[in-house]
């Protein structure tokens, strides 16, 4: 992610990337609609989807969900600001379990 390309928003690419965190994976949604031919910012997107998603489905499960809720809460803010930093300073940064499935995901056209 070295050159400074620009996104389909218009955004520079580390910027694009990041903003694919920003507002989980609704964010994340957004630009994986959006974005056709980048595929770093693809993955960024796909990975936002997959790891928010995957906590906001965990966190309304009834009575589990509920007791995990401060613990879901915490690896979501931490999971957000390493996600969001990583990708403006360009980095690729794969989470375990979400990353290998992220980058599937981002290489399949809509």
């Amino acid at each position: 992610m070295a050159e400074n390309k620009k996104s389909t928003f218009g955004l520079d690419k580390n910027i694009a990337a990041a903003a694919t965190y920003l507002l989980a994976w609704v964010s994340g949604l957004v630009f994986f609609l959006a974005e056709k031919d980048d595929s770093d910012i693809r993955f960024h997107a796909s990975q936002s989807i997959i790891f928010f998603g995957a906590l906001t489905l965990l966190s309304i499960v009834p009575v589990i969900g509920w007791a995990l809720s401060p613990f879901l809460f915490l690896i979501g803010l931490i999971g957000w600001i390493v996600l969001l930093v990583k990708a403006y300073q360009g980095e690729r940064f794969k989470l375990p379990l979400v990353g290998d499935y992220a980058e599937k995901l981002a290489k399949r056209k809509v």
